[in-house]
């Protein structure tokens, strides 16, 4: 089985990156749920739980994002393709919409809807596609490798 995440330059790196970088995701996807729930309910619980969860989703996506930084834009050895650098431009525009979406949480009580969800939605859509834009890559890859 071969991660989805494109090879570092070192073997602690990738594994940092393909531990840390699915955490993000779901913390957003998490933000995501809970501003849906807080529009139809109501109930400051779940636009507070939604601004905690946004603000952690940013904090792991840190190191990731910097280990992918490094990768794409620092010359190696080790070549990188521009489906990498496209992969690398929508998380960076995702992680972008969370920064904003974590101001619009800072909002008081029902000021934030319908803002939080726009961009929730955005941001889970930029991540999910630089996701499938390095699966897609993977995948062509190795299709290419087997013939």
């Amino acid at each position: 089985m071969t991660p989805s995440s494109p090879r570092y330059r070192s073997r602690f790196a990738t594994a940092v990156f393909d531990l840390l970088n699915p955490i993000p995701y779901g913390l957003f996807v998490g933000t995501l749920i809970f501003d849906i729930t807080y529009a139809s309910t109501r109930n400051v619980f779940w636009g507070k739980s939604a601004a905690w969860l946004v603000i952690v989703g940013l904090f792991f996506a840190i190191i990731p994002r910097l280990i992918n930084l490094f990768h794409v834009w620092l010359p190696s050895r080790y070549p990188v393709t521009g489906i990498e650098r496209i992969a690398f431009w929508l998380n960076l525009s995702g992680i972008i919409a969370a920064i904003v979406n974590a101001f619009v949480h800072s909002r008081d009580a029902y000021a934030m809807v319908p803002e939080n969800i726009i961009l929730s939605v955005i941001t889970v859509a930029l991540l999910s596609l630089g996701q499938i834009v390095l699966a897609f890559d993977k995948f062509v890859f190795r299709e290419v490798a087997h013939d």
